[in-house]
C-alpha cells in the first residue's frame, strides 16, 4: 500500500499540482501585500482618509458600549459586525490576482503560439463525393472509385 501511494504521490501531474498550489499561495501572499500595503492606500486617500479594512457595521454592541472607531476596538469589545470594508480588499484583491493570472495565461499561450510555429501540412484530404478521409496525392477515392 505504501508503494502504491508512493507511485501516485510521485507521479508527475501530482507534483506539477502540489507545486502550482506551493506557488498559488505564495503568489496570494504577494498580491495581497501589494494590495494592502500598496493599491488600497492610495485609494482611501482619494476617498478622503477611508479605511476599508475599518469600514464595518455594528450588528449588537458589546460589553463596551460604541461608537467605536476601528474594527479592532469593535471586536475587542465583543461587538458583532459586518465587515464590509474587509470584503471589499477582499474583492479587489481577488480582482487584481484574477487579472495578473489572465495576463498570465496570455502571455504562455503567446510563447507557446510562437515555438509550436505554423501547422504541419495536410496528409489527407475529403473526397467531395462521398467525403470519406483518402490520402492527399489520391487521383480516385478508394471508397467510392470517383475520379478527383
Amino acid at each position: 500500500m505504501f508503494k502504491e501511494f508512493k507511485e501516485f504521490a510521485m507521479r508527475g501531474n501530482v507534483v506539477d499540482m502540489a507545486v502550482g498550489i506551493i506557488m498559488g499561495a505564495a503568489f496570494g501572499t504577494i498580491v495581497k501585500s501589494i494590495v494592502s500595503d500598496i493599491i488600497m492606500p492610495p485609494i482611501g486617500l482619494l476617498l478622503g482618509n477611508v479605511d476599508f479594512s475599518n469600514l464595518f457595521l455594528v450588528l449588537k454592541e458589546g460589553a463596551t458600549p460604541g461608537p467605536y472607531t476601528a474594527l479592532a476596538d469593535a471586536q475587542k469589545a465583543g461587538a458583532v459586525t459586518i465587515n464590509y470594508g474587509l470584503f471589499l480588499n477582499t474583492v479587489i484583491s481577488f480582482l487584481i490576482v484574477s487579472f495578473a493570472v489572465f495576463l498570465l495565461i496570455r502571455s504562455i499561450n503567446r510563447l507557446q503560439a510562437q515555438t509550436s510555429g505554423p501547422p504541419p501540412e495536410a496528409t489527407t484530404k475529403e473526397c467531395p463525393y462521398c467525403f470519406s478521409v483518402i490520402p492527399i496525392k489520391a487521383t480516385r477515392c478508394p471508397h467510392c472509385t470517383s475520379e478527383l
